[in-house]
């Protein structure tokens, strides 16, 4: 067992499939597979399961899954006890984001700048929730962060894109499109883990619309969510641009539309020549994009 395994591992139970993880990770998808494959014959379990056109996670997978996050973590933790190498363009610069916004970066702006300054070492810090994410750029753990707007005053916000929230449903069930807020009440929803920062970042949301959906599902393995909605087992919440594979699913807006707000965030303190210049290619992608 080895942590680029690990990283293999748990880069596929986020994104659901294994062609997207390794383009997230930029490596070619077979090596990726025959990675995961090698750790499920040494550890001698099936870690995933297929699932239309994606996978999904065994029970036991999501058991291995849960511990190579907490070994990935630890791995982030004593790197950064390190020195910075340099604060000039070949540094390394670290990113904090929430595992909902990872692919932004790994899939989108990650590998742009790599184009543009190949000689950074661009290292992705992962946070369970916006406050960790807050607590990473305070810290120190990381120079820039990508996450829900807004956030504390002590931290400088840039507005990077608007996202749109939408409903992933199993295509029996019949709705008016767009889809009115008061049809999430009492709901059938795949949801995050009860007690995690996701859950309530949803919750809140939920919350603050007035709805009270029915909990059918609730798990943090997102590589699962997209396959417990083809097996009819309830609806889920995601950012629209965030899909990748809705095949035999119903994806509808809301009316009035649910939105969140995004953006790059530092700490109020002097930026690396690194750090300032991502900050720079971000901004300009998000007007390319405008």
């Amino acid at each position: 067992m080895n942590l680029r395994q690990l990283r293999y591992v748990v880069a596929t139970a986020d994104h659901g499939t294994m062609t997207s993880a390794a383009q997230a990770l930029y490596v070619a998808q077979p090596a990726l597979s025959r990675a995961v494959r090698e750790l499920e014959r040494e550890l001698g379990v099936e870690l995933f399961a297929r699932s239309g056109r994606g996978v999904m996670l065994t029970p036991v997978g999501e058991q291995v899954v849960r511990q190579a996050r907490v070994a990935l973590d630890a791995v982030d933790a004593i790197e950064g006890l390190s020195v910075a190498r340099a604060n000039g363009r070949g540094a390394e610069l670290r990113i904090a984001t929430t595992a909902s916004l990872e692919p932004e970066l790994t899939g989108r702006l990650i590998p742009r700048f790599a184009r543009d300054q190949p000689a950074v070492r661009v290292r992705v810090v992962r946070c369970p929730g916006r406050e960790s994410v807050a607590a990473a750029l305070r810290s120190g753990r990381a120079e820039l962060a990508v996450t829900d707007l807004p956030v504390p005053g002590d931290l400088a916000a840039h507005p990077f894109e608007q996202r749109e929230v939408v409903l992933i449903s199993p295509p029996a069930l019949r709705l008016r499109e767009p889809v009115p807020l008061t049809a999430l009440d009492g709901m059938r929803l795949v949801l995050p883990a009860k007690g995690s920062a996701r859950r309530a970042e949803i919750d809140a949301m939920l919350n603050r619309i007035g709805a009270r959906p029915v909990p059918a599902v609730e798990s943090d393995e997102r590589g699962s969510w997209l396959g417990w909605v083809r097996a009819g087992m309830g609806s889920l919440l995601w950012y629209r641009n965030q899909l990748d594979d809705t095949e035999g699913l119903a994806v509808r807006s809301f009316m009035p539309p649910i939105t969140r707000l995004i953006g790059l965030v530092h700490a109020h303190r002097p930026l690396a020549p690194v750090a300032r210049d991502f900050l720079a290619f971000a901004k300009e992608t998000s007007r390319d994009r405008a």
